[in-house]
Parts: structure tokens; C-alpha cells; sequence
């Protein structure tokens, strides 16, 4: 690329403030790779957008022949092109896939039971649900040894906080088969509620999973 300091790059910039930062004649750059004799990749992106009335729907719409005889683009450059049209339509019409919504303590039983209900030692999971109660990620924050599993609010709201979660629920499993909150159950779930009211991210439930029985903390009035 001529001319062009490496801060200002299409790719460096990409990596460093997102595609979305970029412009439609950066993001063309990426994909046609370089330039030819006296003119940068991004000239010769700007000169093909530019001979489509600066709109990428034109251009992907224009004949592979075409795109061939345009400044600076060659067969592997036009195949770059093509492709990328291409994965734009099929994403356009792929259907987004269901997210899970927790309406209830028994759609939490469900999605853990059979992970959970037979394991010898403790999980502590974490699910970041959006306004919508929609599961945006689902995280293993602790695995303990028999019934010591240890929980810190700090390592619970990290990942919350970087989804952007809306609340949070939490389980975790009884070995022993018997569901009944322990006084360690109790204290650390009163110090995630309270951690959650002060980040204005709310605690929803805190469920336990032994064998085929479960307790949910908010049906049982515990939060």
C-alpha cells in the first residue's frame, strides 16, 4: 500500500476499533488485498464504489464480467468480491436461531438436570439473561470437591457485566442428593443479591439441583 501510515490500514484498523468503525471503501480494501502501479488498495476500492454510485447493493449486483474489468481487479480479486456478496445474502436470509427464555425455575431444572444431577462434586453456573429473560450466556464459575465449592460475587458479575446482562440467575448441585439450601447456600446467595442490587443487576433465582429434586430460592421466598 503506498503512502498510507500503518495505523491508518484497513486491517489494523479493524483490529484495533471494529468492522463496524470502518468505512464501506476500507472494508472493500480488506477484500481486494492490494493496489496496482501508482494507486493504493483503498484508491482502487474507492474507484470501484465509486463507479456504482457509492452503493455496495449496485455493486454487488453488477456482472462478474464487469467486476472484472474494473481498475485493479483481477479474477482473484473479483472471487473475493463474489464471495463476500454471497455470504452477505445467505446471512441476510439464515433464520436467527431460538434463544432460550427462562420463564420459570423448572426451565432451569431442565436445561442443567442432566449435567448436574449426577455429577460427585459441585458446579456453580451462572446464566446472564437480557430484559427479555433470553439466555445470552451461560457460564461454569466454579467447580468445587464434594460440598466445598467456593463463590466470589466478583467472579459472577464479570461475566454478567460483559454481556451486558439485564439479571442473573444461578445454580449449582448437591452431591449428596438432597436439595436443601446449606447455611454456605444461603450466605452466598445473600451477598450475590446484595452485590446485584448495588450494580442495579438483579439476582432472579439461585437453584439446586440434587438428583431427581431441585429447590429455587425465589419459590421458596429465600431471595
Amino acid at each position: 500500500m503506498l503512502n498510507v501510515a500503518t495505523a491508518d490500514r484497513p486491517r489494523e484498523r479493524l483490529w484495533a476499533v471494529g468492522p463496524a468503525a470502518l468505512t464501506a471503501v476500507e472494508l472493500l480494501a480488506i477484500l481486494i488485498g492490494t493496489g496496482k502501479d501508482g494507486c493504493s488498495v483503498l484508491d482502487v476500492a474507492a474507484h470501484l464504489l465509486a463507479v456504482s454510485d457509492g452503493s455496495l447493493r449496485r455493486l454487488a449486483q453488477r456482472p462478474r464480467a464487469e467486476l472484472l474489468r474494473a481498475e485493479g481487479i483481477g479474477p482473484t480479486k473479483a472471487a473475493r468480491l463474489l464471495a463476500a456478496f454471497e455470504l452477505g445474502t445467505r446471512t441476510a436470509l439464515e433464520e436467527r436461531p431460538l434463544v432460550a427464555r427462562i420463564r420459570e425455575p423448572e426451565d432451569v431444572v431442565r436445561r442443567f438436570e442432566s449435567r448436574l444431577r449426577d455429577l460427585q462434586v459441585e458446579e456453580f453456573h451462572l446464566l446472564a439473561l437480557d430484559s427479555q429473560s433470553q439466555i445470552l450466556r451461560e457460564v461454569l464459575i466454579t467447580r468445587g470437591l464434594l460440598n466445598s465449592s467456593l463463590v466470589h460475587p466478583r467472579e459472577v458479575f464479570r461475566a454478567a457485566i460483559a454481556e451486558a446482562a439485564a439479571g442473573i440467575i444461578v445454580v449449582h448441585n448437591h452431591p449428596s442428593g438432597d436439595p436443601t439450601p446449606s447455611a454456605e447456600d444461603r450466605t452466598v446467595t445473600q451477598q450475590l443479591a446484595a452485590a446485584g442490587r448495588l450494580l442495579d443487576l438483579p439476582l432472579y433465582d439461585h437453584v439446586i439441583i440434587a438428583g431427581d429434586r431441585f429447590v429455587s430460592f425465589a419459590t421458596a421466598g429465600l431471595l
